[in-house]
């Protein structure tokens, strides 16, 4: 693992533990792939929420060009027991927060 991939599990991981409710937090890269995930968060599940995450941008992104809404600045999804959070960040990359 890169040193710079290293240091963006360190600052997820930190804002999972310094954040009440949050429970897991990935990067995720445009393309889909897995780019960083916070300490103790298994890696399948990891890569099961880049993918949800991937394709839930790509949903509320093409809604968003089709009804001319703009750029999407977060997506929230609330299930009965918690909360998915996706936010854009730099080059296309997302990052997926539950809680």
């Amino acid at each position: 693992m890169s040193q710079a991939a290293q240091n963006l599990n360190w600052l997820i991981t930190s804002f999972v533990d310094n954040t009440p409710g949050v429970s897991h937090t990935v990067v995720v890269s445009a393309d889909g792939l897995l780019l960083a995930m916070s300490e103790g968060f298994p890696r399948d599940r990891a890569d099961q929420l880049a993918a949800v995450a991937s394709g839930l941008t790509s949903l509320t992104a093409g809604a968003s060009r089709i009804f001319e809404g703009g750029p999407v600045n977060q997506t929230v999804v609330e299930m009965e027991r918690g909360f998915l959070f996706i936010m854009s960040i730099s080059d296309g990359s997302s990052l997926a927060v539950l809680a």
